[in-house]
């Protein structure tokens, strides 16, 4: 592992061709020892923002994924499943493209981005603009904001930008990619005096040129500068052919265990995918290609490497596994009382020991046909494809993991590349409820479409939106739709939910729209 400053680095992904489709707090956690360093503290630097904790959260959607498990769980709300029907436009903020990430919902104002950078404040009540940045440059992947500290963090082509939150007013902007092939593709999160960020080896017209590795990064909320970088490519020769392979990196924000110290993030894919003329197969980088298509634990000071998961060595299919959630359990389970979940586009939910990384289950979800082929010999139909599988981020509530699986279809050959590909709008789709504590599924219900919008709790009900436009409502038990709501357009990004409204990112026609319960006759 190279190291920068005081510590280390990491890798890269394949979410790419799905986004360019597309783009047209914490609870009982585990105090086990020897899972970190010291624990941290929760002050102003050395822990969770002030915005992000107490009072300040309540009625808020304040992380990527609503608090540093990653849970998706909204919740005090009203909405529920005896009030859901009554849901009614509220108001709606048109952008110049969509966005693709959960708006940050904090003290009465919603942030979001839109994928050609421009970041928006909008009043939750009005939905007036208070005021917006000019654009940052547009991506192919799942760019977004947090706060922290009265600033806003947003991603841009190349690093972070940092602004005043209060009137958006610029404060700095860091690059951290090293290669032109290189992009961030990921929303930004805040922890501990650091904004946590990520590269990927995909860039605007650079997709998996030789030598790109993606990065996980950790940099000082107050300047931009680095504090540690994990590279992602355990390879001092990128698995031998860097003048052709490529990998690694993350496109979603890491879960962190704020008791222990400790950061998990899911690692994307190696590529060329499937292969070349030349290098049918992935042959240009024989073995298992670490750590593509894993879970990594790292230290949250030091990003050093504490364990990792790999799901799929030497994966020839674009398998990203970049899905990260800690989920409580109650009792313990092989000695903790959480459970790190892993997930990703091979379709498969996993529970890992989150000190030691031992798989305690494994969980297919959707439809697999012949994704677990060591190699091709021509055109084959595999599933999930390249844009299927656990593509956007799942959650969890009450022990209970709850995933969105795609099933699109793709067509392979071993040697050629796959970056563009898998048959959105053929399948529908599935949402799958199963026991954190075993990976037992409880219930799986068919959506008409694909399930682009995640997977987002609320009270008693399991929400989700399609790439067709039909945000859906499932009872939290059973799995039956509750309710429907026919939106605007193409939703490419997953909603938040706080308070009495969800904030629902529309992809075409490109919007932020809110979605609000009527006060009460």
């Amino acid at each position: 592992m190279r190291t920068i400053g005081r510590q280390a680095f990491m890798f890269g992904s394949g979410f790419v061709a799905f986004t360019l489709l597309l783009t047209a707090a914490v609870l009982g956690l585990d105090t086990s020892a020897g899972a970190g360093d010291r624990p941290l503290h929760s002050s102003s630097q050395l822990g969770a923002p002030p915005e992000v904790r107490g009072k300040a959260a309540a009625n808020a959607w304040t992380l990527p994924d609503h608090d540093y498990l990653n849970s998706r769980d909204a919740g005090v709300s009203p909405i529920r499943g005896s009030t859901v029907s009554r849901l009614v436009p509220a108001w709606s903020v048109p952008m110049a493209v969509g966005a693709s990430t959960s708006p940050i919902v904090v003290a009465g104002t919603a942030y979001v981005q839109d994928q050609a950078g421009t970041v928006y404040a909008i009043d939750v009540s009005s939905g007036q603009v208070k005021w917006q940045t000019k654009p940052l440059g547009f991506s192919i992947g799942p760019y977004g904001v947090s706060v922290g500290w009265g600033k806003l963090f947003a991603s841009t082509p190349s690093g972070v930008a940092a602004f005043r939150l209060a009137d958006g007013s610029p404060l700095w902007s860091r690059q951290i990619t090293t290669t032109p092939g290189q992009g961030v593709d990921i929303q930004t999160e805040p922890y501990g005096g650091m904004v946590y960020v990520a590269t990927v080896p995909v860039a605007i017209g650079k997709l998996y040129t030789g030598g790109s590795v993606g990065y996980l990064e950790a940099l000082n909320a107050s300047t931009g500068q680095v504090d540690w970088r994990f590279d992602t490519v355990d390879s001092k020769d990128l698995w031998g052919n860097p003048a052709v392979n490529s990998g690694g990196g993350a496109w979603y924000p890491p879960a962190i265990d704020v008791r222990t110290g400790v950061v998990y993030w899911g690692v994307a894919n190696p590529a060329p995918f499937v292969g070349t003329t030349q290098y049918p197969n992935g042959s240009s980088r024989p073995g298992a290609n670490l750590y593509t298509d894993s879970m990594v634990a790292l230290s949250v000071r030091t990003g050093k490497l504490l364990w990792y998961h790999q799901v799929f060595p030497h994966d020839l299919y674009d398998r990203d596994e970049v899905q990260a959630m800690l989920v409580p359990v109650g009792r313990s389970v092989d000695g903790s009382r959480l459970v790190a979940v892993s997930a990703g586009k091979g379709g498969y939910v996993l529970g890992l020991n989150p000190v030691t990384g031992r798989l305690l289950w494994k969980t297919a979800v959707g439809i697999h046909r012949d994704g677990d082929l060591p190699g091709l010999t021509g055109p084959t139909t595999i599933l999930p494809g390249t844009y299927g599988g656990v593509l956007t981020p799942p959650a969890s509530a009450g022990g209970v993991v709850y995933a969105a699986a795609l099933n699109a279809p793709s067509t392979l050959e071993p040697d050629q590349t796959a970056y563009f590909g898998g048959k959105i709008g053929t399948m529908d789709g599935d949402i799958v409820a199963m026991s954190a504590r075993t990976g037992k599924i409880a219930w799986d219900t068919k959506v008409p479409g694909d399930p682009t919008g995640g997977v987002t709790i609320v009270n008693n009900l399991v929400l989700t939106a399609t790439y067709q436009g039909e945000v859906l409502a499932l009872n939290r038990t059973t799995g039956a739709v509750a309710w429907s709501y026919r939106g605007p357009g193409v939703v490419n990004g997953w909603m938040s939910v706080a308070g009495g409204q969800i904030y629902l990112p529309v992809g075409s026609p490109a919007q932020l729209l809110a979605l609000r319960l009527p006060p009460a006759p």
